[in-house]
C-alpha cells in the first residue's frame, strides 16, 4: 500500500526513530549517578545558562543534530538563546528552508525588521521573526486568516506542496475569499497566499523539529554540565568507529578532560569515569571483543586485581581471550602496571 492509500483508509502513519543518542544520554546519566547525582532527562531545565553559552561558542562536537560544520557556522551566526531557537535551527538547516537563513539571522540580530504580513498572522510567526519555517505555521495562517479548519488547512498545505495548478487555483479562491470575508484586502490576501505557497513547498514539521531539538538540547546540557561523563558515553557508543573515536579524543583534550590509557586492572568493556578522568575501554582496542573484556572484568571481580602477568595467565580462560586480543592489549599498554616492558609482555604472549 502507498501512504496515500493508507491515509484514505483512515490510518495514521507513525515514525519511530532508533537514535543512538538516546543511549548516550542514558549511559551519561548512569555515569553521573555514580557520583550520587540523579539526572532525569525529561525534567532538565530548558534555560540552562552554561548550555546556551557552550552552544553560542559552537562547541557542538557530539551534540545531536548540531555538530556538522555547516550547522556550527549557523549557530555562531544565530547565537541560540532558547529552545525555540534550537527548534528553528533544526528546521532551517535542510534543503529549501536554507534560503531563509539570512533573513532569519538578520531579524534575530535586529539588523532587519521582521516582515509580518498581517496583524492576525503576527503571533503565528513571531518566534521565527516573520519567517515561515514550519508546516504548522501554514495551517495556522490558513485557519486564522481565511477561516479554514485545521483539516482543510492540511489539504491546502498538501496542494501547495504538489503545485498542481487546478488544485492551487481552487485553494487560492477559497483562501482569498475567506481572508476577504475576515476584512483583508483582496490584493493583500492574494500576496499572502502566494508567499505562503512558496514556503509550504518545503516547510518542515515543527513537531518533528521540536523532538529533535529537545534531544539536541539534552545532549548539549550533558556536555556543558557533565562533560567527562558525556564524552565517556559518546566514546562508548562509537567505540567501533576509529575516526569518530579519534574526534572525541581530540574534543576531550580540547576540553581538558584527561583520557587515561587502557589498563588490565581498571578498564571495562565501556569507557568509564574515575576521579574525573575518562578511562579508556579495553573493548575499544582493535581485535579485543566484548566477551574477552567481560571475562577479564569477571576475573577481577571474583579474585581481585591481577598482581602479575603470571597471576593473570594462571586465572585466564583461553577460551574467552585469544592470542590476538592479548597482543592488542599488550601493544596498547594494558599490562604496563604489571610489567612496563611491552616487548617482554609480547614475548610472553608468543
Amino acid at each position: 500500500f502507498s501512504m496515500a492509500q493508507v491515509e484514505k483508509a483512515g490510518l495514521v502513519k507513525f515514525d519511530f526513530l532508533g537514535l543512538k543518542t538516546l543511549t548516550v544520554l542514558d549511559k551519561a546519566a548512569r555515569l553521573v549517578a555514580n557520583r550520587g547525582i540523579e539526572v532525569e532527562c525529561s525534567n532538565l531545565p530548558l534555560d540552562d545558562v552554561a548550555t546556551y553559552a557552550m552552544l553560542q561558542r559552537a562547541e557542538t562536537v557530539g551534540v545531536f543534530q548540531l555538530e556538522s560544520s555547516g550547522m556550527r557556522d549557523l549557530i555562531r551566526k544565530s547565537q541560540p538563546s532558547n529552545i525555540e531557537d534550537i527548534i528553528a535551527l533544526v528546521a532551517l538547516y535542510r534543503p529549501g528552508p536554507m534560503e531563509n537563513i539570512p533573513k532569519y539571522i538578520a531579524c534575530k540580530k535586529g539588523e532587519e525588521q521582521p516582515e509580518f504580513l498581517h496583524e492576525v498572522i503576527t503571533p503565528i510567526v513571531a518566534d521565527t521573526y516573520g519567517v515561515i519555517i514550519y508546516q504548522e505555521q501554514v495551517l495556522q495562517i490558513a485557519q486564522a486568516l481565511s477561516g479554514y479548519s485545521l483539516g482543510e488547512a492540511d489539504i491546502l498545505r498538501k496542494a501547495m506542496g504538489k503545485k498542481i495548478k487546478a488544485e492551487m487555483d481552487q485553494q487560492k479562491e477559497k483562501f482569498v475569499s475567506g481572508a476577504v470575508g475576515n476584512g483583508v484586502d483582496k490584493p493583500q490576501a492574494e500576496f499572502i497566499f502566494e508567499l505562503v505557497a512558496k514556503f509550504a513547498g518545503y516547510g518542515f514539521n515543527k513537531a518533528h523539529s521540536a523532538c529533535y531539538a529537545v534531544v539536541a538540547y539534552q545532549t548539549a546540557w550533558f556536555k556543558a554540565n557533565h562533560p567527562v561523563e558525556f564524552m565517556a558515553a559518546s566514546m562508548t557508543l562509537d567505540a567501533g568507529k576509529t575516526d569518530t573515536r579519534v574526534l572525541f579524543k581530540r574534543e576531550a583534550d580540547r576540553m581538558k578532560n584527561k583520557v587515561e590509557p587502557p589498563t588490565i586492572n581498571r578498564s571495562h568493556v565501556e569507557f568509564t569515569v574515575e576521579d574525573g578522568r575518562i578511562r579508556y575501554a579495553l573493548a575499544a582496542l582493535k581485535n579485543v571483543g566484548q566477551q574477552a573484556v567481560q571475562h577479564v572484568v569477571e576475573l577481577r571481580e571474583e579474585g581481585g586485581p591481577f598482581t602479575s602477568l603470571a597471576d593473570f595467565a594462571r586465572r585466564l580462560d583461553a577460551r574467552f581471550v585469544n592470542k590476538r586480543a592479548l597482543e592488542s592489549m599488550a601493544k596498547a599498554g594494558a599490562f604496563d602496571e604489571l610489567n612496563p616492558n611491552r616487548a617482554q609482555v609480547l614475548g610472553g604472549v608468543e
